[in-house]
Parts: C-alpha cells; sequence; structure tokens
C-alpha cells in the first residue's frame, strides 16, 4: 500500500484513510503487544517530517485504545 502510494504519488488523505481501514479490519491493538511499549520504544521512519509517515498512523491509531501512549517526534 505504502509502495504503491510512493511509487504513484498519491494523494496522502486517501492514503491515511485506507491505511486506518486496514489497522481497524486487522485490529492490531489486540494483535501487537502492549506490553512492548511499557519501556521507552521507537518506530524509525524515513520520512523527513511525520505528518506524511504510516508509523504516526499506528501510534495514533494505538494512542485510541491504549492509555498512556506518549508520541514524541524526534
Amino acid at each position: 500500500m505504502l509502495d504503491a502510494y510512493k511509487k504513484r504519488k498519491g494523494n496522502w488523505a486517501e492514503y491515511e484513510r485506507a491505511f486506518l481501514t486496514l489497522l481497524r479490519e486487522r485490529r492490531i491493538e489486540d494483535k501487537v503487544d502492549r506490553v512492548s511499549f511499557n519501556i521507552p520504544t521507537v518506530m524509525l521512519c524515513s520520512e523527513h517530517t511525520a505528518e506524511d509517515c504510516h508509523r504516526r498512523l499506528v501510534l495514533e491509531y494505538l494512542q485510541q485504545y491504549w492509555r498512556g501512549v506518549i508520541i514524541r517526534h524526534l
């Protein structure tokens, strides 16, 4: 999905909607181990800013289900 977006110079808003739908369908909040985030955890990305970052979308999604998740963009 991300590769198709980048190669075709797609619309970020459309990608974001499709990606969030996929996260909901797969119930990521139940599949990722919450305990992994009990210590400071880093998700790396090659994007220059968080605006067009799919990892940001994952963290914001999980933040809705898991209390105490703090997102800090470095």
